[in-house]
């Protein structure tokens, strides 16, 4: 039997098998894990609101991550200086709210700290360091089978699940997306994402071009002016520039309350208006908007308005300068150019999730499947979007598996007494 902390599970041992089954001579042995409950992939905000959930309900799961510790992409790919870009009361995962203490912004340290704590609460031990290589529901048996490699150390183990339901809490922003530029392969300076950059505390006087124009692309231009660095930023596609607050509440905060009273495309106006009011005209500095309005466009494509917190201060003053088209000389090159889904790569699935790994169905339609599919953090709403959809997965799967309980009750009930009735 195999022990494991959230869940009743039972592994068979195949390393009696005969080497030829074996591919790989560094696998030291290969498990099936029965899981009486369901199998959740990945251990960031999302995979950890669903497993609180399920542990509120009384329902067994196992949680898979594949690095070393919750909220991998908080942890290690993020810059020192982020923060929280929405107050803290639209962040927060279920039944948990954050410390009063911590500031309407928490930083991402303090972001990491409430996950730890949230973790903590709620007794929830992903299975680090276990990497998943393929998921295909069984239609023969009803079952989704679930295929890891999991590492420790220099050893590693094939372990393959098998459960009635796969929650798929990997995300939008899974991998790195780093487009290939002509000539790129020629440049003797450095490169990396964004998702490695830590600091412009190594840039001091160095000629950075940062490609993107995002909040990553702004908040890391930022960041390079103020350790003295000379950055300058591509901008090639428009982008919506709004004030992180309007006489010091929160756009967002504001947004969500016109939305009760008014249609989106009034919201979006005034949004707009106020953006002008406070910021001016950005457009004069090579900021182009869309023609689609900030609230609108993040729902229907994704794209998140940037929400200035001084990096306009900064272009206006030309202390970054916004480049297109021109030849520049450079140091580094730091690329802002997003995350995607890695859903594709291992889900064998192609009717709930589309081509891009994110759900074919729109908000707030897009977290059930079929055969026991879920989906959490493909919302497009960042973190209170996943905070709903965990909530709705995690009730649903503990009704199915509350019925499918009593039912294995009921027959193993009937085959008892068909066995006294014998004697």
């Amino acid at each position: 039997m195999y022990n494991n902390n959230n869940s009743n599970n039972n592994s068979f041992n195949l390393s009696n098998m005969p080497q030829s089954f074996i591919t790989n001579d560094e696998f030291l042995s290969n498990r099936c894990i029965w899981v009486n409950g369901p199998v959740i992939v990945g251990a960031g905000p999302s995979g950890l609101a669903v497993a609180a959930g399920l542990k509120n309900q009384g329902v067994p799961f196992i949680i898979l991550e594949r690095a070393n510790c919750i909220a991998s992409l908080w942890q290690n790919r993020t810059y020192d200086r982020l923060k929280l870009h929405l107050p803290k009361q639209f962040c927060q995962l279920p039944n948990f709210p954050f410390p009063e203490d911590f500031p309407e912004y928490p930083t991402k340290y303090q972001f990491i700290t409430y996950l730890e704590s949230y973790a903590k609460q709620f007794d929830i031990n992903p299975r680090f360091n276990e990497t998943v290589q393929s998921a295909k529901y069984d239609e023969t048996f009803g079952f989704w089978r679930i295929k890891t490699i999991s590492s420790s150390d220099s050893s590693f183990c094939e372990v393959e699940y098998i459960c009635r339901w796969l929650v798929v809490a990997t995300g939008e922003n899974a991998e790195k997306i780093e487009p290939e530029f002509e000539g790129l392969q020629h440049f003797e300076g450095n490169v990396m994402h964004a998702g490695d950059y830590k600091s412009g505390a190594s840039y001091r006087g160095k000629r950075v071009l940062v490609v993107g124009c995002g909040n990553s692309g702004m908040e890391v231009s930022l960041d390079l002016c103020n350790h003295n660095a000379k950055p300058s930023m591509v901008v090639r596609s428009s982008v919506h520039v709004l004030p992180r607050e309007v006489l010091g509440k929160s756009t967002f905060q504001l947004a969500v309350l016109m939305m009760k009273y008014f249609p989106l495309w009034l919201v979006d106006k005034i949004l707009l208006i106020l953006a002008r009011l406070i910021l001016g005209n950005v457009e004069k500095y090579g900021l182009k908007r869309p023609p689609t309005g900030p609230i609108e466009l993040k729902n229907t494509e994704g794209k998140t308005p940037v929400l200035d917190i001084g990096a306009l201060q900064k272009i206006r003053s030309g202390k970054v300068e916004l480049v297109n088209g021109q030849v520049l000389e450079l140091d580094s090159v730091v690329l802002a150019t997003g995350y995607r889904s890695n859903v594709p790569s291992w889900l064998k699935e192609n009717e709930f999730f589309s081509e891009n790994g994110i759900p074919k169905n729109p908000f707030p339609n897009g977290w059930k499947g079929k055969t026991g599919l879920y989906a959490v953090g493909f919302t497009k709403r960042g973190l209170s979007g996943a905070s709903l959809d965990a909530m709705s997965v995690a009730l649903d799967i503990a009704k199915s598996w509350k019925e499918e309980t009593k039912q294995k009750k009921k027959s193993i009930a009937s085959r008892q007494r068909r066995c006294i009735s014998h004697f």
